[in-house]
């Protein structure tokens, strides 16, 4: 990125090195959901930090709600017998779109994971004084 870097933020400052015990308060299926991502983002991207925690949490609260849901949904349908629609569906998508906003804040999706990758060659361009312009 061209101009100046702001030189009060700094990326992966407190990074979590050790992955923590998912919150006794969730569900099982967020606790899973914990299990399999938090070693993605601790071990393998080394990408989270203390402050990410909270969003970490968001998701995985998102993610179990969703599951539960959908078992929900599929048990007793998405039309209730008075013809209206099922209030799990309103719970439904509104804990997708946040799993979705979460997934993207911690580069989870496709698309985030591109975007960090174009702004990294960005950044590299903008160091390499021998860059053609």
């Amino acid at each position: 990125m061209r101009g100046l870097k702001p030189s009060t933020i700094v990326a992966g400052t407190s990074p979590v090195t050790k992955i923590p015990s998912p919150p006794s308060y969730l569900s099982k299926d967020a606790k899973a959901e914990w299990r399999r991502v938090a070693p993605i983002l601790i071990d393998e991207r080394r990408v989270l930090t203390i402050a990410d925690l909270a969003v970490l949490e968001n998701f995985v609260i998102a993610t179990g709600t969703m599951r539960e849901m959908h078992r929900l949904l599929q048990a007793e349908g998405y039309v209730l017998p008075n013809g209206r629609r099922h209030s799990a569906v309103g719970i439904l998508t509104a804990a997708q779109q946040q799993q979705l906003r979460c997934a993207g804040e911690l580069g989870l999706t496709p698309s985030a994971r591109s975007r960090a990758a174009i702004m990294e060659a960005a950044d590299d361009e903008d160091d390499n004084p021998l860059a053609v312009r």
